[in-house]
């Protein structure tokens, strides 16, 4: 299953005929040159999972016979990023190797001392599709059932509301006392993340975010980048949890 190339679709097919077309099945034709018998993977991006055996391929579109479906539970606990808009391409990268790393949501920042802004408008709503087509892409890169949501952007006082909504909210700061460890993180609920700007997070803003519940953490002993923050902890907290547990073959025949 883990080296099948996978499609995302809107709804899951039932078992049986299905023809992949639109973009994904330009994509698996005419790019990824599937060849029949070949095994694919289509999911909807909410759980959905299914295994297809390749048949024909037009010139935008693919012939399936889809052999079985699933529907997988969210990895335990959830985590959600609110990252702190970055300058130039390195926002993509940091929602880009979050999502590889296994994020469930990602929460737009607009932080105090962001150089980057997403103002009202066209430009703010480009901007925002590029995050999600980044999300999308790199989901299926990773070849993961679930793609994560991204949201609006909030401001400070609006991220401080969703620290009340989670089980545990983590500032990553370079000034933390304390270091991510296991006993920070539950065993379910959801885990708000935070990553600051590359001018980081104003005094004022750690206060708001302390007061509504937060907590200051560091990695180690090294300050990383905004937009490779997020990765190297969310790899801490697959490690630290059962997020990274090995999980069955969600296809594999039932033993007797």
């Amino acid at each position: 299953m883990s080296t099948a190339p996978l499609f995302l679709v809107e709804e899951l097919p039932k078992v049986g005929a299905h023809t992949l077309t639109g973009a994904e099945g330009r994509h698996a034709a005419t790019v990824k040159r599937i060849r029949p018998g070949e095994i694919v993977l289509l999911a909807d991006g909410r759980g959905g999972l299914a295994r297809a055996a390749a048949g024909e391929a037009g010139k935008d579109s693919l012939e399936l016979d889809v052999l079985d479906a699933v529907r997988l539970d969210p990895p335990a606990p959830r985590v959600l990023l609110a990252q702190a808009l970055v300058k130039g391409d390195r926002g993509e990268l940091a929602v880009e190797t979050a999502t590889e790393a296994g994020v469930d949501g990602v929460i737009p920042w607009r932080a105090a001392r962001c150089v980057a802004k997403w103002e009202q408008g066209p430009r703010g709503e480009k901007a925002l599709a590029r995050w999600r087509s980044t999300v999308r892409e790199a989901a299926k890169q990773a070849r993961r059932p679930w793609v994560p949501t991204v949201s609006a952007p909030v401001s400070t006082a609006e991220l401080a509301r969703r620290v009340g909504e989670v089980e545990r909210t983590l500032v990553l700061h370079e000034s933390a006392d304390d270091v991510l460890r296991a006993s920070d993180l539950p065993a379910s609920g959801d885990v708000l993340l935070v990553v600051g700007p590359e001018g980081g997070i104003s005094d004022a803003e750690l206060d708001t975010l302390v007061a509504a519940g937060a907590r200051t953490v560091r990695l180690g002993p090294d300050v990383l980048r905004a937009s490779t923050a997020a990765a190297v902890a969310l790899g801490a907290i697959g490690a630290l949890t059962d997020r990274w547990t090995a999980r069955p073959d969600p296809f594999a025949e039932p033993s007797r």
